[in-house]
């Protein structure tokens, strides 16, 4: 979007004046400034479109995704993260979502397993049955004879795997469930980690008691942090996240137990998959629904409950993991 008009323009202006000064300061602790090409290169955008996010004269509106990479490129300051994303969604003029369902979120947010047919109303399935069918032809005829044929067939398969799924149920061998969110495996979260696999860590790390800085770079600070919490709990310490160490990261969340770092990195995956969330780092009953119409989504039981079935759905439902 150039030359925006209308109530978003002071925030297109407002985001790339933020975004121009995170770039500018970026330069100390004796690291030179990066180039805007060197920059682009990192983002994956051509050095002209950065060059637009980061022009308040003539400004184009950065994509969140991008605004939170750069922050963490950057390493700007962690308190403008919450100004910068708010500005990015005003500048979009995003609705905020009233539900989590796949149709509502970006392509990155929606995999394959999340993905779902082609949405039809009512109305459209009324207008499928009432419209006059055409003249058929005999291509046509033969179509038609054939996907019935096709139909019996499946059938007469969903008959005989019905039987089968009885007989196990008798003692016969087990049958296995359909794969879903809820038995995905946990994403593997490791030093040079961007974005939301660091950020979770992060701000899971703090919650049980350790002082790492939550700003979305798995770096050797939070990997020494991971070592230290595997150790005190008697797992491999290699300062890498996998099965066993999400296990004893994540913490139960409900309304008699809600840690507030932990319920900072709930509503931060909820917020991602396109679920309208807060992040407060309060459990309020706004962020129970939220977590409710992410189960509902997910075919998860709907307990308002972030168990690790929910969790290890949500972190499944986050977008493309970033590696530097």
């Amino acid at each position: 979007m150039t030359g925006p008009t209308g109530p978003d323009r002071e925030a297109v202006r407002a985001l790339a004046e933020l975004l121009r000064k995170w770039w500018e300061l970026s330069a100390r602790e004796g690291r030179p400034k990066p180039t805007q090409q060197s920059l682009a290169g990192r983002l994956g955008i051509d050095q002209t479109t950065l060059s637009r996010y980061l022009n308040p004269r003539h400004p184009s509106t950065a994509p969140l995704r991008t605004v939170e990479l750069l922050h963490t490129v950057l390493r700007a300051p962690a308190a403008d993260l919450p100004r910068a994303r708010a500005l990015a969604e005003e500048a979009a003029a995003v609705p905020a979502r009233k539900s989590p369902h796949p149709a509502d979120a970006t392509p990155a947010d929606v995999t394959p397993a999340d993905a779902t047919p082609a949405d039809v109303t009512p109305a459209d399935a009324t207008a499928v049955v009432v419209a006059p069918a055409p003249r058929r032809t005999a291509a046509a005829t033969r179509t038609a004879l054939a996907f019935l044929a096709v139909l019996t067939l499946g059938g007469g398969i969903g008959l005989g795997w019905s039987a089968f799924a009885h007989r196990a149920g008798q003692g016969g061998p087990p049958v296995a469930a359909s794969a879903g969110p809820a038995a995905s495996r946990w994403p593997l979260a490791r030093k040079g980690d961007l974005l939301w696999k660091a950020r979770t860590v992060q701000y899971l790390l703090q919650a049980h008691g350790h002082a790492v800085e939550a700003d979305g770079d798995f770096g050797a600070a939070t990997a020494a942090a991971v070592k230290t919490f595997q150790a005190a709990h008697g797992l491999l310490a290699d300062g890498k996240v996998g099965a066993q160490t999400w296990s004893h990261l994540i913490i139960r969340i409900d309304s008699h137990n809600d840690p507030k770092q932990a319920v900072v990195a709930l509503q931060y995956l909820l917020s991602n998959t396109g679920t309208a969330t807060d992040i407060t780092g309060i459990f309020t009953p706004s962020t129970t629904r939220s977590l409710d119409a992410f189960q509902r989504a997910r075919a998860l039981p709907v307990t308002g409950v972030a168990d690790p079935a929910t969790w290890r759905a949500l972190l499944a439902s986050q977008g493309p993991a970033i590696h530097r």
